[in-house]
């Protein structure tokens, strides 16, 4: 017979005595016993990996090496490097960067590797002081708030509570953050005074990127004094090394079977056909495209409200959370990549790290097509970095072509104007580079490994779970716009979504990977508490949900709090999204009061924001008489700061404060969650 399996297992046949004799038994026992622990090894085994898939991170990369779970003091040590990266990324730009950083640290004689702080105890930071000449490079972006990415939140709250001795760790950081928002770099800043604070010594300043500017351009000059710093801390020299080299290795996969090619899987292979819960940024969950109508009535601008079906998938979301949308690239753009590379875009490779002590094996889930690597890996749509302006140099045969790239990949200020002015201003992407510096013909594989992660797009909710357990809603304006080159370029998610329409009949219906992300953009704990809304335009989404909540607490005979929602948009016959909805919760009760903005319907623009100067009274008597709570979405950066002005002389003249007791008083709102903001730039 076989067991589950299929291991034969001979069994002993008695036919000459009635009775099973002791040896019999004996046999018995331990054929079953044998039979039992291979079953149970092997389950184990499968479980494990089932546990354990291959998996990688969801962000653009150019890394050294990620750590694994082993100690990364102990990696240090044992392959002899003295330089080690740690990122705080939720957009992948931090990790890049410290791939960048810890690439570079071969011209200066520092063997380098990435490592992501959640994967690490960063308690052994103290005994990097054992290793020669060592370094600990921080890249840290601040998210949300003022708040740490979600894989910096450990170290962070480490940092916090913890006093450990860190003299002899030699340490530098770099911020990246966004001048729009009333946080910039807040988290790089504490960690640059915490670990001095800690005993640690300041190799060189902390270097603050600014992703509403040019983060580029203040990363690469932060970094070329960084090194110059380096060599007189420790009084060493560059090699003069500039040459490039791959981390990576191209190999051909034309053998392997079809079942074990990744067409798209974010980590788990096959994850997509065979889903497991809970959903993820690493195991996102396919859901399929309940409703997708459009809400713009008239005009040449398009919104659209998108129901996700979640039933059966186990995800929960709160009123106020948001939704990762995993988008893939239009095979327009793909195939002209193909078309400009000349290259066999279903052709099966995979690209293996050239580090055999590195954890991470692959940039993307590999093995896989040159189409699925275009379509579902890489961001072919952004704005390329420098770096890569430098690494196709040597793919030019122009020399006209070489010079432009050379320019552009350097740091003079003719170099940083060209790139700011050829590819930021004019927003060119790696296909129009391609189509514009014809000689430029690099390898697709070299190219694969250059490009950056494709990032899933993160959308605030606009319902309530209370009402739709099933279901997420987002509200979503198309993007489409053209360049100064007089190119079309279409945002990446919204684009996909618009295709996504259901149908009536019995096909399948369209699918999209997705997962639900945890916001402190909440409602007050008690449904009696008043509260302010301000969301102009897309900026309703999270508010609908809040309105949602309230309506079914009302609607369950309890007491709820005044809702004030102040709105706007262009004109009222024409985008005025959800107009309906707005009105029946005025009739019913559940909103108090809807002050409407409509911003071209008169020969004099109106915004909300002149309706919240005008409505001061209104104001103090919830946020100041009543201590209600206040919340803003949409436009950091200029509704958002023009509003945190307006309630700042708002409460200086109803509450008769000072400048500097109003903004305290505005700070402690902030810090009691009675003031909260969800925006973006």
């Amino acid at each position: 017979m076989e067991n589950s399996e299929g291991v034969k297992i001979e069994s002993t046949v008695v036919t000459e005595e009635p009775l099973i004799s002791a040896l019999d038994i004996a046999l018995f026992v331990v054929i079953i016993t044998v039979a039992y622990f291979w079953y149970f090894k092997r389950d184990k085994q499968s479980s494990s990996s089932e546990k354990k898939p291959y998996t990688i991170q969801p962000s653009s990369l150019s890394s050294i090496e990620q750590t694994s779970n082993s100690p990364f003091i102990k990696k240090l040590k044992s392959t002899g490097r003295s330089l080690v990266v740690f990122y705080g990324s939720q957009t992948g730009t931090a990790e890049e960067f410290a791939g960048r950083i810890a690439k570079e640290g071969a011209r200066y004689k520092m063997k380098g590797m990435v490592a992501d702080p959640e994967e690490c105890d960063m308690a052994d930071l103290v005994e990097m002081k054992e290793i020669q000449k060592s370094l600990a490079i921080f890249c840290i972006a601040t998210y949300g708030e003022g708040d740490p990415t979600d894989n910096a939140m450990d170290f962070y709250e480490w940092l916090q509570s913890g006093d450990a001795d860190l003299e002899g760790l030699n340490y530098a950081v770099f911020g990246l953050g966004n001048k729009t928002y009333e946080h910039y770099n807040e988290i790089a800043i504490y960690i640059d005074q915490r670990l001095e604070e800690l005993g640690a010594t300041r190799v060189h300043e902390i270097g603050l990127g600014d992703d509403d500017a040019n983060i580029e351009d203040d990363f690469v000059s932060w970094k070329e004094k960084l090194w110059e710093s380096v060599c007189s801390h420790y009084g060493i020299e560059e090699t003069g090394e500039e040459s490039n080299i791959r981390q990576y290795k191209l190999v051909d996969c034309s053998e392997v079977l079809p079942e074990r090619i990744f067409s798209g899987e974010i980590s788990r292979l096959k994850s997509y056909e065979n889903q497991r819960f809970p959903s993820d940024v690493k195991n996102p969950y396919l859901s399929k495209i309940a409703v997708n109508r459009e809400l713009h009535k008239s005009g040449d601008r398009s919104c659209m409200h998108i129901e996700f079906d979640i039933d059966g998938s186990k995800m929960r979301y709160d009123t106020g959370d948001h939704v990762a949308v995993y988008p893939k690239n239009s095979s327009e753009l793909v195939d002209k990549i193909g078309e400009l590379l000349n290259a066999d875009l279903d052709a099966v490779f995979s690209l293996l790290n050239t580090d055999e002590e590195s954890s991470k094996k692959h940039p993307f889930p590999c093995p896989c097509t040159y189409r699925t690597a275009l379509t579902y890996y890489l961001d072919i749509t952004s704005n390329p970095r420098t770096h890569i302006m430098k690494e196709l140099i040597e793919y030019a045969s122009d020399p006209k072509d070489q010079e432009k790239l050379k320019l552009m990949a350097s740091s003079t200020p003719e170099g940083k104007k060209e790139f700011h002015e050829w590819i930021l201003r004019d927003n060119r992407n790696i296909v129009h580079i391609l189509e514009d510096l014809p000689s430029v013909k690099p390898d697709l594989d070299h190219l694969c490994e250059l490009l950056p992660r494709l990032q899933c797009r993160y959308y605030s909710i606009s319902s309530s779970p209370k009402v739709y357990p099933k279901s997420i809603h987002i509200t979503a304006v198309l993007v489409n716009y053209t360049t100064s080159t007089n190119r079309v370029n279409k945002g990446v998610a919204t684009n996909l979504l618009a295709q996504l329409i259901p149908t009536n009949d019995e096909l399948p219906q369209p699918t999209i990977p997705i997962y639900s992300r945890r916001s402190q953009f909440r409602l007050p704990p008690k449904s009696q508490t008043p509260i302010i809304m301000i969301g102009p335009g897309t900026g309703l989404a999270p508010f609908r949900g809040f309105i949602q909540e309230r309506d079914y607490a009302r609607k369950e005979g309890r007491e709820i709090g005044e809702m004030v929602l102040y709105f706007g948009c262009r004109k009222k016959d024409e985008d005025f999204i959800y107009e309906n909805e707005l009105q029946e919760y005025v009739a019913n009760g559940t909103l108090t009061k809807l002050h409407l903005a409509f911003s071209r319907d008169q020969p004099e623009k109106k915004y909300v924001t002149h309706l919240l100067e005008q409505n001061a009274d209104e104001l103090w008597n919830i946020i100041g008489e009543k201590s209600g709570h206040l919340y803003v979405c949409g436009d950091a950066r200029s509704m958002a700061k023009d509003v945190h002005s307006i309630i700042v002389k708002v409460v200086m003249e109803k509450g008769q404060m000072t400048n500097s007791q109003a903004l305290n008083y505005v700070k402690k709102m902030e810090q009691q969650k009675r003031y909260s903001a969800d925006v973006w730039s």
